[in-house]
């Protein structure tokens, strides 16, 4: 698959959370870094999504906001 994003991270399904119409699926990109995407029921069931299963985060946003305290 090729796709435009430069951003994505390869990773293992570490979590998914279910709910009635979206689940929230967490990914293990590196030791202790996770990264978590709210995405369809539907998008889960096709793509199989299950823990322990590679997957990759494709982050595509055309703004990036840094904060401090």
């Amino acid at each position: 698959m090729e796709i435009s994003a430069r951003n994505a991270f390869k990773g293992t399904v570490k979590k998914i959370v279910t709910g009635s119409v979206n689940d929230e699926v967490s990914l293990e990109i590196a030791p202790g870094i996770e990264v978590t995407a709210v995405i369809t029921k539907t998008s889960a069931q096709k793509l199989g999504l299950k823990e322990g299963k590679e997957a990759y985060a494709i982050i595509k946003a055309s703004d990036v906001i840094i904060s401090v305290d």
